[in-house]
């Protein structure tokens, strides 16, 4: 989505020009999966793929939201008026931004916004924290707010925590803000400390897939949110803060302790071994052993499948056929319920894994999977 476009758009709607233009990316997660709200480690790496927002400054207390991906026109809604959960359309993401960014204090008057995404919506790419990363970084320059990049994404999570009523960890947001070019992002979600891991497939003759299943998911929904509880529960019952703190070396013991509460024992579970397979993930890239990341990248899913439950036949279809299609690992990426798999390959065998996965949805009567290579890029910018 070009700068220009989204200019000239911006011009067309509101008759005059903005005074800016920023990009915010969606992101794949690579492995840790629901471990950032149990304080754990999480690796994702932005997607060329990029949420784009041209925004003016307004004086009057008004804000102006328009998206060329949703039919309809200019949405005007007064500042004073925006509050937690009244807003159920597309317009609470970037509303959202702004009423957490004055309730913390920061002096913004008004906006007028048009946005534009590449961001697949529902494909567990998070397209909702781009809309929230762009919004928060293009009022953060504009009203000179001096915001580092962590600190727009805890923003943005507590807008979607709060205001839109999803109950997401701090990964999606962090990914958007703070991700480099050509690099997976090492998070540790409890005190925020980040490692930029060189992750460069194409000089080692590797892609990584992204398989968009097009099953659509809503984080705010009640499932994420079971789950969520059920992980709160389990690090009550053993007595500690986030099961981030239970050590993988002790996790039998700490099953055993949770008695014969099988729905925690196994949330509890995928949670402790997930964070111990993203520290095996930044070791091997880390030693240049890129390849064996493959297995645990599929250890990863089984776990997501079985443990917390939250896979559907089309994300397993597409991690068992690229399996079978020699594919080095696959798993599903994101919050779960459908959205997208990922699949690791060797460069030659990119279009006979895509070929086996798009006749295997055939086969099974799916609806076509889209299919694209995932490279890793830059966070959030001014674009123009």
């Amino acid at each position: 989505m070009g700068a220009q476009q989204v200019r000239d758009d911006f011009v067309r709607l509101y008759g005059a020009e903005p005074e800016g233009v920023w990009a915010a990316p969606g992101r794949v997660n690579l492995i840790g999966e629901h471990t950032d709200y149990n304080d754990g480690f999480v690796m994702p790496f932005a997607l060329p793929h990029t949420a784009v927002a041209a925004v003016a400054r307004r004086t009057d207390g008004l804000l102006r939201l328009h998206s060329a991906d949703v039919e309809g026109g200019v949405t005007q809604l007064r500042l004073d008026d925006l509050a937690p959960e009244t807003d159920k359309g597309w317009t609470a993401y970037p509303a959202g931004v702004v009423w957490v960014l004055r309730e913390a204090g920061h002096p913004v008057t008004g906006a007028d916004i048009h946005l534009a995404s590449t961001v697949p919506a529902g494909a567990g790419l998070s397209s909702s924290a781009a809309l929230e990363v762009v919004v928060a970084l293009a009022l953060n320059d504009l009203y000179e707010l001096g915001l580092k990049g962590w600190q727009l994404a805890r923003l943005c999570q507590r807008a979607e925590n709060v205001y839109v009523g999803a109950p997401v960890g701090i990964m999606d947001q962090t990914a958007s803000a703070c991700c480099t070019d050509g690099h997976a992002l090492f998070l540790d979600t409890r005190d925020l400390s980040q490692k930029q891991i060189p992750f460069d497939l194409a000089a080692e003759g590797m892609r990584l897939l992204v398989v968009d299943t097009r099953v659509k998911h809503e984080h705010s929904t009640g499932e994420y949110g079971k789950r969520r509880a059920g992980c709160e529960k389990g690090a009550a019952l053993l007595g500690v803060d986030a099961l981030r703190d239970i050590p993988y070396a002790e996790l039998d013991a700490a099953l055993e302790r949770l008695g014969d509460d099988e729905e925690v024992r196994r949330l509890v579970r995928h949670v402790v071994t997930e964070d111990e397979r993203v520290e095996r993930v930044v070791a091997l890239l880390e030693s240049g052993d890129t390849r064996a990341i493959g297995p645990v990248l599929t250890e990863g899913h089984a776990s997501l499948r079985d443990d917390f439950r939250i896979s559907c036949p089309e994300l397993d279809l597409v991690v068992d056929t690229a399996l079978a299609a020699g594919a080095l690992g696959a798993r599903m990426t994101g919050g779960g319920f459908g959205g997208s798999a990922i699949v690791l390959t060797e460069a030659a065998d990119v279009d006979t894994v895509t070929k086996a996965v798009e006749e295997a949805f055939a086969a099974a009567g799916f609806t076509a999977p889209r299919v694209f290579e995932a490279v890793p890029s830059a966070g959030a910018r001014r674009i123009g």
